[in-house]
């Protein structure tokens, strides 16, 4: 009987870095590279002027994403392009493996997306919570919204 095996791309990935760092020529470099790339890029769109948006992207750095930042003076325009709700704006828009990533949800979060990858246009943190990653003032709890799912938005997370 004829046995088909479907794998991932990350289990592919996966046998291709175990091999890879095997040899002695990848063990020095595998340190560096997987932290590096670890994370699919995210691009994020934000005024150029925005102090808090560049918060955001360190923090999203810091975790180990490859952050790619354009700045534009219409953020009207990038975020009814990406279908956010107005009632979800934030100060920036990114967008990661078709998700869309709505202000300053923390790095945990979206990692969690990926992980999960549900059937939902992306995550919002409405508004501009102070506490939120790239905010920096503690204190004020806040929701983290899955948008565009079938059934709605719903919270995905509390801080």
């Amino acid at each position: 009987m004829f046995s088909a095996v479907v794998e991932t791309r990350r289990g592919v990935l996966r046998r291709a870095l175990t091999a890879w760092a095997g040899s002695s020529a990848g063990v020095p470099l595998l340190i560096g590279t997987v932290r590096a790339s670890g994370f699919p890029p995210i691009a994020v769109w934000k005024d150029a002027n925005c102090g808090c948006c560049e918060g955001w992207v360190r923090h999203m750095r810091q975790a180990g994403f490859n952050v790619m930042v354009r700045d534009t003076d219409n953020m009207e325009v990038v975020k009814r392009a990406r279908g956010v709700p107005d009632s979800l704006w934030s100060c920036h828009t990114a967008v990661i493996e078709g998700y869309v990533i709505e202000g300053h949800v923390p790095s945990t979060d979206v990692v969690r997306l990926l992980e999960e990858r549900p059937m939902a246009k992306g995550l919002a943190v409405p508004g501009m919570p102070a506490s939120a990653p790239g905010m920096e003032q503690s204190g004020e709890p806040y929701s983290v919204v899955l948008f565009g799912a079938p059934d709605g938005e719903r919270t995905y997370a509390k801080h």
